[in-house]
């Protein structure tokens, strides 16, 4: 079983980018489940149900989620429903949901989870669960049985808690896959016991931008100490990042692992 894991998609413009890749993609690799960060697809900040059934028809099976998943009252609802294939962080304590969810895609049965790592800047305080405490009592709670692959996400800024969260859960996770960067790391492996790791998968949206926002919209308030809003950036050069794993679904285990990464002028 081949399964595409899609970095943080970026607003309108990632939105886009992924319609325009995913499907020849898929077609390429002969993809069988497609899973997709969504915290930053409407405007940058939280999922849409809109937004959220556009990528369900572009090919995305599956949605996770961070600290920006609860932005969106909208889609609160569908974060409680065991039919919709869409979580939020399982230790974010203020996001709705489990956190985690059996999706079934073409007679698969994914087990996909969430978890909140360590946020810098204005949401440092947002109140979390010990990541590692919470995948325990998660793996513990679903039966092995119930599901042939897991993907567990992990949303955080620190490298050292992506790398030691991925080793934690070696043997026991299909893929372990960080995020929230929106930067990608050079490290996409298979571990010593059969998890697919990668530290930051990155992003999909704008390429000559900070981290999908305008330069001109952060440099004042670096440089000058300026209250400036980010702006979006749209249009110009791209990029799409993504991990695909191959799965052997006998054992749960992943036998290769390979970073995607396309770029391009608009």
């Amino acid at each position: 079983m081949k399964i595409l894991y899609i970095g943080d998609i970026m607003a309108s413009y990632g939105v886009q980018k992924v319609a325009e890749i995913l499907p020849g993609l898929i077609a390429d690799e002969q993809i069988d489940v497609v899973v997709a960060q969504s915290e930053n697809v409407t405007d940058g900040k939280g999922l849409s149900v809109a937004d959220m059934r556009e990528l369900q028809n572009i090919g995305v099976h599956i949605f996770t989620g961070g600290n920006h998943t609860p932005a969106r009252e909208e889609i609160n609802a569908l974060l409680t429903d065991d039919n919709e294939p869409v979580i939020g962080p399982a230790n974010m304590i203020e996001c709705p949901g489990k956190g985690y969810k059996i999706v079934e895609v073409g007679g698969y049965k994914i087990l996909a989870v969430s978890l909140l790592g360590s946020i810098v800047g204005r949401q440092a305080d947002v109140i979390v669960d010990n990541p590692l405490q919470k995948i325990d009592s998660i793996l513990a709670e679903v039966p092995r049985d119930s599901y042939d692959a897991s993907v567990v996400n992990f949303h955080g800024d620190f490298s050292s808690e992506k790398v030691v969260i991925g080793h934690y859960l070696d043997g026991r996770a299909s893929v372990v896959v960080g995020d929230h960067w929106h930067v990608a790391t050079a490290d996409a492996r298979v571990l010593p016991k059969g998890t697919a790791h990668m530290s930051d998968v990155g992003m999909c949206g704008s390429l000559d931008s900070s981290l999908g926002f305008t330069f001109e919209s952060i440099v004042p308030r670096w440089r000058d100490g300026v209250q400036t809003r980010n702006i979006i950036a749209h249009g110009g050069a791209w990029q799409f990042n993504a991990l695909l794993v191959n799965v052997n679904t006998e054992t749960g285990r992943a036998v290769s692992a390979r970073h995607i990464r396309k770029t391009g002028e608009l």
